[in-house]
């Protein structure tokens, strides 16, 4: 065996072994805990997908970064710190070249780092769109039952995932029961409830009306039963018309921005107020924290959990637990009834804020070492299984690498640079194929949703560039190593 193979062998033992020794002796262990005391919660499990174990290299960092605290934050520096090995290994091979190679090999690598930047924008749109096999609930507690108070569908004009979607992904999800909440308009989701109540789709998980409404801040408006518009409505009106149908009113994410006085929504009746919110960051100043909690216990007011899902990111980190005993055998209506009884009588010892925890807290701030940490943490968090795969993996790599490409000559010419342009190619086609898709929605939803047009536009043009781009590379590779 040669000394390149040896050395590849050894590096792949290396890695292995590092993964056996982050996992077992810094053990992390995911667990879910409740948002308004931190304390464990032992009412609930963790499912990890078949799928997910087998090809966990893959697939189990994708997740691990897309549950990142401060995700939009911290995923930008893994492009940074990508960019820095990259230049870093750029440098130390051009010194180790032949100096009459050497400018040729500048290049390549230069025709690469655009290559590397298109390939990296595609797994941060895999991460956003596609439905990865994530890690689930399981719900042990025999009175308790998962809930959404806040979610989007395609008739938001942020929304990008279908009524029925929705309904499916809640249900993969462990939920038990949700409320959509579009932003200023619930008429659509009013028929939806009613083709479900009609047996027209199985009847749990349970679909609930509700609507985002945009006033002085957002608020949740929930258990509406009739079709009406709420523009021009002020904050007053719309907590009085959701009260007049038996329904709650949520204040959300008051925590991004602060428009108005914590008093200012307790005058106008509200029922209470997100202690958590997981659209974006799935965590938030402590100090803002405690002072909501602080408010909402003083003044009697309920806290519960913003999903606020949009269809993109598509893992859950929240859940609203409601105890209610005997629940499957309820009807659709005292279903619906238990839960607003709840929220409107501020119960909250009958309701707990549970949410996924894979990673000790940390506050927002520098973010520039975040990727490193993350990527240590995500071994954490690995059991036995999971190690296995990781091991499974490197071993079937390293054989395929020095028992069949380094020994075959056909093979050896498939470089890494002819991988790297192809890889291109094929996400430039996802790329474009999703932009398509998005774009024979914008004129089913019109009036509704704007972000469909913007990302299919965005898509378009960056999949087309990437398509071209990709194309020549692979085009010109192919002829040169076919000329060798």
């Amino acid at each position: 065996m040669d000394l390149k193979r040896k050395r590849f062998l050894f590096l792949a033992t290396l890695k292995g072994a590092a993964i056996v020794l982050i996992a077992s002796l810094f053990h992390y262990p995911i667990h879910f805990i409740d948002a308004v005391s931190n304390k464990t919660l032992t009412d609930f499990g963790l499912h990890i997908s078949v799928w997910r174990i087998i090809f966990e290299p893959f697939l189990g960092l994708l997740m691990y970064f897309n549950r990142a605290l401060y995700a939009l934050d911290e995923f930008p520096m893994t492009l940074l710190w990508t960019l820095i090995i990259f230049i870093i290994y750029t440098v130390i091979q051009a010194f180790r070249t032949e100096k009459i190679l050497r400018k040729h090999f500048i290049f390549t690598q230069l025709a690469n780092l655009l290559l590397l930047l298109g390939l990296w924008f595609t797994i941060f749109v895999i991460m956003l769109f596609v439905p990865l096999p994530n890690n689930t609930i399981v719900n042990k507690s025999p009175n308790k039952i998962l809930v959404t108070t806040h979610c989007h569908s395609e008739y938001s004009h942020d929304g990008l995932i279908s009524q029925e979607d929705l309904w499916q992904w809640h249900k993969r999800n462990g939920f038990d029961a949700f409320f959509i909440t579009d932003h200023n308009n619930h008429n659509k989701t009013l028929d939806f409830v009613a083709t479900q109540r009609k047996g027209k789709l199985p009847s749990e998980p349970l679909v609930m009306c509700g609507e985002e409404f945009s006033g002085s801040n957002h608020l949740s408006l929930l258990g509406l039963k009739k079709k009406f518009s709420t523009k021009g409505f002020p904050d007053s009106i719309a907590v009085d018309s959701t009260h007049a149908q038996n329904g709650a009113v949520i204040v959300n994410h008051w925590f991004d921005g602060e428009k108005k006085s914590l008093p200012y929504f307790k005058n106008l009746g509200v029922d209470g107020f997100e202690i958590a919110n997981t659209a974006t960051d799935r965590s938030y100043d402590r100090n803002i924290y405690h002072k909501i909690k602080t408010f909402c216990e003083k003044n009697n007011l309920i806290m519960n959990g913003g999903l606020d899902f949009h269809g993109y990111g598509n893992l859950c980190s929240l859940w609203n637990a409601f105890e209610i005993p005997g629940w499957h055998n309820l009807g659709s209506g005292e279903k619906e009834a238990a839960i607003l009884h709840i929220l409107r009588n501020r119960e909250q010892n009958k309701l707990t804020v549970v949410l996924y925890k894979d990673r000790p807290f940390y506050e927002k701030g520098n973010f520039f070492f975040s990727p490193v940490i993350t990527l240590i943490n995500y071994f954490r968090t690995l059991n036995f299984w999971q190690v296995l795969s990781w091991l499974m993996w490197i071993m079937i790599i390293a054989v395929v690498k020095t028992g069949l490409i380094d020994t075959n000559e056909k093979l050896k010419r498939i470089t890494l640079n002819r991988i790297i342009s192809l890889a291109g190619v094929f996400s430039s086609i996802f790329l474009l194929s999703l932009a398509f898709t998005f774009h024979g929605k914008i004129e089913r939803l019109s009036g509704y949703n704007d972000i469909f047009i913007e990302y299919s536009k965005l898509l378009f043009y960056v999949g087309g560039a990437l398509f071209i781009y990709a194309a020549i590379t692979s085009i010109f590779r192919y002829r040169k190593d076919k000329r060798k």
